[in-house]
């Protein structure tokens, strides 16, 4: 996770293109020939893909940028401690 791609990549991109980006990375994600690396590189691509479309509608809720920056982050290294 890398927050300034996600902030790059909400502010560049609409939800709608970035949602269907997610769903062809999930689709290659399962073909059985994928192998372990390339796995974990597309699992980096769609965690911070995941992180601008979450950012983007805490944004369009009212959220400042950097609060929902921050929201998000301490959501995604909360579930890792657990």
């Amino acid at each position: 996770m890398k927050l300034p791609i996600i902030k790059h990549l909400q502010k560049n991109n609409e939800a709608e293109k970035l949602e269907n980006t997610l769903e062809v990375l999930e689709s290659f994600c399962e073909h059985r020939s994928v192998k372990d690396n390339e796995m974990d590189v597309v699992g980096e691509l769609i965690t911070n893909i995941a992180g601008a479309v979450e950012m983007d509608k805490m944004v369009k809720d009212g959220m400042s940028e950097k609060d929902a920056a921050n929201t998000f982050a301490k959501r995604v290294l909360g579930s890792i401690d657990q």
